[in-house]
């Protein structure tokens, strides 16, 4: 009676894995064949002469044996041999040399074998569960995938996806304003699968440049239709971020489809960031111009970039200094980050001086002026001071010899009619100063005429004091 219950408990046993674990017949066949040969190796060591029929639906199984007659006094092994008077009993006409297969009924292993299959075929499972949910999660590295909050510790927070399989969402790996209480749903990117010892870890992220391109994905359809690609992507979470996108379709306005109509698009992927802000501009090979876009609304005077030590250097109008650095240099590392260059700032000495190229163009065509802005020449300081191979080169602006001597020529004529103003200053300043020197004569000379009125007037008085003197005496 104890071994038919063991029995019924082992195929109760089977069920439980079956319905639980969610487990394809295909796979529970072989499972279950693994763990009996397993148990049996233990037990004999080897499992070559057994076959295991194994019937998920009904929850029963055979174990089969495969012999070997021989003699009754050459019997030794009676795992591999039988003797000639056993296998009589089970057919009257074997002879020796011939195969016998028997079956074997596992209840007659004993309750230490049934035990022992019940933890190889646990362990088996759980190595299959394990490898399931590695191949599901390695599949979804860089997709959204959302949790239900179950435990928050202090270095991370334990979610459980809607099968009940552990994620892991590191402190370094959320958005420093980011606040979770057990229940809350989460939305995060799965950044990588850790697989030591057979035991797969799931790590996701909210801080990755790709959960915010994930995000744009499922906002805007032109993305994922594959009409716009997000080129580039630089981040500081939960401050600010900026994108560089370019449109395939000249149709397309690839800013303006990523933003949305009045911000339709944008505002849930900045909500979903906790209010961080986000950039949108539109992506150009040409360095200069590209960086003109990174750091707009400022507006550059001239740019310099040494491609050596991957540098570049914006002189930008006071004004704009400040605008271009950002609150704590955010702006200004964002833009570095999405160029690829270290961006320095300085302030332009000269800009009082100078003049912007579009007070030209009733002189300069509009197409040329565009072209010199393209490459940061937005002042006519800038493009006279500029080397004469970025004008002529036809990888840069691509002008003629005619046309380049042409603009110098009149950007020439405006300083030079401002040099000739100050040549002619001091000029004028010294005539005035003649003039003023010669009123001083003039106001020297009267007063030595009143200074001489006044010797006048004095001897007259000393004159009459004398005749008095006389009239007196006499």
């Amino acid at each position: 009676m104890a071994k038919k219950e063991q029995t019924i408990s082992l195929i109760d046993t089977f069920a439980e894995f079956k319905e639980t674990k969610n487990i394809d017949r295909t796979t529970m066949i072989s499972v279950l064949e693994e763990s009996f040969r397993s148990v049996i190796a233990k037990m004999f060591g080897t499992d070559e002469n057994y076959s295991v029929i194994v019937n998920p639906d009904k929850g029963d199984f055979e174990i089969w044996r495969n012999r070997t007659v021989v003699a009754d006094d050459e019997f030794r092994d009676k795992n591999f041999q039988i003797s000639l008077s056993e296998a009589q009993k089970i057919e009257a006409d074997y002879e020796i040399g011939e195969s016998v297969t028997d079956e074997v009924h596992f209840e007659q292993f004993g309750r230490r074998a049934i035990l022992n299959l019940r933890q190889t075929l646990a362990s088996k499972i759980l190595e299959l569960e394990r490898d399931s949910l590695y191949n599901k999660y390695i599949d979804k590295v860089g997709t959204i995938v959302t949790g239900e909050v179950y435990q928050v510790w202090k270095r991370e927070v334990l979610l459980l996806d809607d099968e009940g399989n552990e994620l892991l969402l590191p402190k370094s790996e959320q958005i420093p304003s980011d606040f979770y209480r057990k229940g809350d749903t989460v939305r995060a990117i799965v950044d990588r699968v850790d697989n030591k010892n057979n035991n797969p870890k799931i790590i996701l992220s909210r801080t990755s440049n790709e959960f915010l391109k994930a995000l744009l994905e499922q906002e805007v359809p032109e993305i994922s239709d594959g009409l716009i690609t997000i080129q580039r992507i630089a981040r500081i979470p939960g401050e600010r971020a900026k994108i560089a996108v370019e449109s395939y379709d000249d149709h397309v306005d690839p800013v303006g489809a990523c933003v949305g109509v009045q911000g339709s698009r944008i505002r849930g992927v900045v909500r979903e960031l906790r209010n961080e802000n986000i950039d949108v501009v539109c992506y150009t090979s040409k360095v200069k111009l590209f960086i003109q876009r990174v750091l707009h609304p400022a507006v550059i005077q001239s740019i310099t970039i040494n491609e050596e030590e991957r540098r570049a250097d914006v002189s930008l109008k006071r004004e704009d200094v400040s605008m271009a650095i950002g609150k704590n240099g955010i702006n200004i590392k964002l833009a570095s980050m999405l160029t690829g260059l270290t961006i320095d700032v300085y302030r332009d000495l000269a800009e009082e001086n100078d003049v912007d190229l579009n007070e030209f163009d009733d002189v300069i065509d509009q197409w040329i002026i565009n072209r010199l802005k393209e490459l940061g020449l937005s002042t006519a300081k800038a493009v006279l001071n500029a080397p004469r191979e970025l004008l002529t080169k036809a990888d840069q602006a691509d002008l003629e010899e005619s046309t380049v001597d042409e603009i110098l020529q009149i950007l020439s004529a405006e300083f030079e009619d401002d040099n000739e103003a100050q040549a002619q200053a001091p000029a004028t300043q010294s005539v005035a100063d003649k003039v003023a020197n010669d009123d001083m004569e003039i106001e020297s000379d009267d007063m030595e005429i009143e200074s001489d009125d006044v010797e006048i007037e004095s001897d007259e008085k000393d004159i009459e004091i004398e005749t008095d003197e006389a009239v007196s005496e006499q």
